[in-house]
């Protein structure tokens, strides 16, 4: 049960999916709304995904009855919980839902511990949600689960030679709580210290106008670039080429960008919160600054980009740092032996 499916800006959860379906598992996708963009990631196709998903609220029912599915699952704490919560009391199965950002910090439902407690199990992507969950919530620690996101690394990984200048590259929604605007400060100050670089802003939104007003007040015309949202195999081009991964958000749960970055062999240089620090090790994967820091950040990224031998460094260990924790395979394996053990929890019952 998703808000919106497929969605450019969510390929975890089309990933967590594709896995599901390469390994034999079937699905069937009830998608809340239907999607506004007109493209699509090439593999959402190749995994067959969007004949199996489902739009029309009043067939849900029906399409679920004649599947008979085990468990029902829910991405985001929000309106998909809340109608996965009602099918499943309908069905009698057991429920579950992965809480990942906006749902925890910005925009949580108000009966949150309510919908908790409902659930069979509650999922959440980073250390930090889960604490923040205990806290704010009051959901006990037991019915968590923390199963952070993976990415493909066999997609995901280097290949061919790094743009010059070396490029930063940041891959986000335009949105308010990514702070873009802070990143454009920062590459305003690296230009004035005569640093040769250039910054690519992959992704679209609301913010985009101010974004671009910023660029031309701050004189960062032939330095940073928006390039708009993109596929996959774009996204995948554009990590392939860059020197840094930069991310600057406000409020993070624990973003994928960052993943599919050091999956290439690039190292980050991003903002100390949420579950961040848990991705990118300070020093060793990237760098690590205080929220709204225009100096640390542009510190950290003329660093990297006047050391390179250290950025490739940082690279070659968060690749490896993706390998071992952060890994689609290792994140459905999580995923499956919980779903597992909630069905076999349920039939005994």
């Amino acid at each position: 049960m998703v808000n919106v499916f497929p969605k450019l800006s969510e390929t975890f959860i089309a990933s967590e999916l594709a896995e599901l379906r390469r390994r034999g598992v079937e699905v069937r996708i009830l998608s809340l709304r239907r999607p506004t963009e007109k493209r699509r990631h090439e593999f959402i196709a190749q995994a067959g995904l969007e004949e199996r998903t489902v739009y029309n609220s009043w067939e849900f029912l029906e399409v679920l009855r004649k599947f008979q599915p085990d468990l029902l699952h829910a991405h985001f704490a929000t309106e998909p919980t809340a109608a996965a919560r009602e099918l499943a009391a309908e069905l009698r199965v057991p429920f579950t839902f992965t809480a990942h950002g906006y749902d925890i910090y910005r925009k949580p439902p108000a009966d949150f511990a309510d919908r908790a407690g409902a659930a069979s199990a509650v999922i959440t992507v980073s250390e930090a949600n889960a604490r923040y969950i205990v806290k704010t919530f009051g959901v006990p620690t037991a019915q968590i689960h923390v199963i952070p996101c993976g990415v493909d690394g066999e997609r995901f990984s280097p290949q061919g030679e790094r743009l010059e200048p070396p490029h930063v590259v940041c891959v986000a929604r335009l949105r308010p709580v990514k702070n873009l605007g802070l990143l454009l400060e920062a590459c305003a100050a690296l230009q004035s210290r005569g640093v040769e670089f250039r910054c690519v802003l992959v992704g679209d939104g609301p913010c985009r106008d101010d974004l671009e007003a910023a660029r031309a007040r701050l004189g960062l015309s032939k330095v940073v670039e928006l390039v708009g949202a993109a596929e996959q195999a774009e996204v995948l081009a554009w990590w392939r080429r860059a020197t840094i991964a930069a991310l600057t958000s406000t409020s993070e749960g624990m973003p994928v960008c960052l993943m599919e970055a050091a999956a290439c062999g690039v190292p980050a240089v991003a903002v100390a919160v949420g579950g961040i620090p848990e991705l990118v090790e300070d020093g060793v994967t990237g760098v690590l600054v205080p929220v709204g820091d225009t100096r640390a950040l542009a510190s950290a990224l003329e660093q990297l980009l006047r050391k390179p031998e250290l950025a490739a460094r940082m690279g070659v260990a968060a690749r490896r740092r993706v390998e071992e924790r952060f890994s689609i395979r290792r994140q459905v394996d999580c995923l499956l032996a919980l779903w597992t053990e909630v069905v076999g929890v349920g039939a005994r019952q």
